[in-house]
Parts: C-alpha cells; sequence; structure tokens
C-alpha cells in the first residue's frame, strides 16, 4: 500500500487509509506497550513495580541503578547468568550443525517423504510447549539425562533446530544449484563443494537461524523446569522464582537487559536478511 494517497483518490479510499494507519498504530501499541513500560521502571529507586509519584513527576531521586547493581552483584542472579551463558551457546551450536545439514539435505528434489520429514523437524515450534517439556521429561528420565546440563543443552537445541531448518530453507530457495555442479565437474568433493560454494551462500540465513536459536534457548523457562535441576537453575527460571516467590524489582531490571540483547539480535538478523537478498540478487539495495 502507497505510503500517500494519490490526489485522485476517492472519500472511501481516503476513510480507508487513515483507518488503515489508526488500525496500525493501535496495533503497535498494543504490542509494545507491556514492553515498553518495563523499561522506565528498571530504573525506579523503589522496591515498587509502579510508578511512584516521583517518576511520574521526573524527579531525578525517584530513579536509581539499585536493581542493575543488585543483579550484577547478587550471587543468585550471577549463577543464573553464568548457566544461560553455559547453556545457551553450545545448544545453538548443535541447532545450527544439525538444522543447516537437515535444510541443505532437504532442499534435494530426489530426497523421499522430505515433506513429512520436514513437518516432523518443525514440529517443536507447533506443538504446546508444555506438552514438548513433558515428553522430554519423561524420554530423558529413562535415559538419565533429566536434571543433567546435557538434558538442557539437547532439550534447547531440539527447540531451536526449526528455526535454523526455517531460515537456511528460505535461503536455499534462491540458491543456484548449477555451481555445486559447476564444483563437481572441476573436481571437488561434497564436502568442499558445502564449505567452499554453498556455506558461503547461505551463510547469512545460518547465521539468522543461529541468532534465532539463541534467543530461543536464553530465553526459555518451560522446558528447563522440567528437564534442569537446581544447578541448570537459567536465567529466565530465577526470574520466575523472583516472580512468584520473591517479588523482587530486580526482574525488572534484567528484564530491561534481554530486551536491548533481544533488539540487537533481532537487528542483526534483518541485516543478514538484506544481505542475503543481495547476494542472490533479489534486492536492488
Amino acid at each position: 500500500m502507497a505510503l500517500e494517497l494519490p490526489p485522485y483518490a476517492s472519500t472511501g479510499q481516503k476513510v480507508w487509509h487513515y483507518s488503515f494507519k489508526v488500525i496500525c498504530g493501535l496495533i503497535f501499541f498494543f504490542l509494545l506497550a507491556p514492553i515498553v513500560v518495563i523499561i522506565p521502571l528498571s530504573f525506579n529507586a523503589e522496591n515498587f513495580f509502579t510508578f511512584t509519584p516521583g517518576m511520574i513527576a521526573l524527579d531525578p531521586d525517584a530513579y536509581s541503578l539499585k536493581h542493575y547493581r543488585d543483579f550484577f552483584t547478587n550471587p543468585d542472579w550471577q549463577q543464573a547468568l553464568w548457566n544461560s551463558v553455559k547453556i545457551a551457546p553450545v545448544a545453538t551450536l548443535i541447532s545450527v550443525s544439525l538444522g543447516t545439514l537437515a535444510a541443505v539435505g532437504l532442499s534435494q528434489a530426489h530426497v523421499p517423504f522430505r515433506r513429512l520429514i520436514m513437518a516432523i523437524l518443525i514440529s517443536p515450534m507447533i506443538v504446546p510447549l508444555i506438552i514438548s517439556a513433558a515428553g522430554m521429561y519423561f524420554f530423558y528420565s529413562r535415559i538419565g539425562l533429566q536434571g543433567t546440563y546435557i538434558g538442557v543443552v539437547l532439550a534447547h537445541a531440539a527447540l531451536g533446530i526449526p528455526f535454523v531448518i526455517i531460515t537456511v530453507t528460505a535461503t536455499l530457495v534462491g540458491f543456484d544449484s548449477s555451481l555445486t555442479r559447476a564444483s563437481a565437474n572441476l573436481g571437488a568433493g561434497p564436502v568442499r563443494t558445502f564449505f567452499k560454494v554453498q556455506m558461503p551462500l547461505i551463510l547469512p540465513g545460518v547465521i539468522s537461524g543461529g541468532l534465532f536459536a539463541f534467543i530461543t534457548s536464553f530465553d526459555e523457562v518451560v522446558v528447563v523446569l522440567f528437564v534442569g535441576s537446581a544447578n541448570q537453575q537459567t536465567l529466565p527460571w530465577q526470574m520466575f522464582t523472583g516472580l512468584r516467590e520473591q517479588i523482587s524489582p530486580t526482574i525488572l531490571a534484567v528484564a530491561t537487559i534481554l530486551i536491548t540483547i533481544s533488539i540487537i539480535l533481532l537487528t542483526t538478523v534483518e541485516l543478514l536478511r538484506r544481505r542475503s537478498e543481495r547476494l542472490r540478487g533479489m534486492s536492488p539495495g
């Protein structure tokens, strides 16, 4: 839809144009308001979850970094952060490795039942998370991985693989398969062809999928409650505990930090998407 109406637009078209803008604005407000309101509250000088009169009056004394200091000095929060940092990168690495290989394999037309296999691989995105968590709990309990670091990493990797498959598959849509045939004709093996020909072109999609997998692992709480133990208490788990038991305003500071990280990662994903389009010749920019 054009940003500006043409001069010959009818009254009905003008009404719809401005109504559409208002509707979009209300939708954005509905989506962003619960997130944006957290940021100023994280600087509250009091131990409240609401705006104080001083904050509304923009009194500098009503704002403080005390909750951020508590996050960086409290051993419970730091241990939870360390657990998330230990789990998320490893889970992301597994997700990227397996998801990329699966996407490349399923992009081949000769693979039998590839639609069914694709549906199974991306099912963690469709199945309700509580069902996946319960299934992982019973399965890992039988094989001795419940409550272990490896179990949590594998569970998070399973949740991240669908994101990698989808992003890499989308990148492969514009891939010229004649390049791989040319590489094979020049004597390169499948592995060399993959790393020298395919990987540079699909790398933006791989990195984008990895970022989504990382965000999924770093922000996940339901699965880790089922599969993890007290030793694997991650940052979202600590936030959930703080809301349920301690009512600690430090949660607001942690939420603001996570929002900032998510914005940075999503911005990176968008830049990579545009770069991928340029590499495939789909965008003139």
